[in-house]
């Protein structure tokens, strides 16, 4: 193994695990169970605040996705053209 391919390896862990961790962060779609336990609270704060954060984690994992994508892609033609 070269040191390409392993700083390539470690960014592909790195990346899988930023992946799973802003995915388990991000909200559930269904919002009526708030209703059930008590905490539907619709003040204008509470409503855009979790949109924001929901936004936010969105779009990063779309670009964290992205970049995990390409590494493996990126690893794949290392070790098919033997580049190092």
């Amino acid at each position: 193994m070269s040191m390409i391919e392993i700083i390539l390896g470690i960014c592909l862990v790195f990346l899988a695990v930023a992946v799973v961790t802003v995915v388990l962060f991000q909200e559930g779609q269904e919002r009526s169970t708030g209703a059930i336990t008590g905490a539907g609270s619709d003040t204008f704060l509470s409503n855009h605040k979790s949109r924001s954060i929901d936004a936010f984690l969105k779009r990063w994992t779309a670009i964290i996705s992205i970049c995990f994508f390409i590494a493996v892609i990126a690893v794949n033609m290392l070790n098919y053209f033997h580049v190092v």
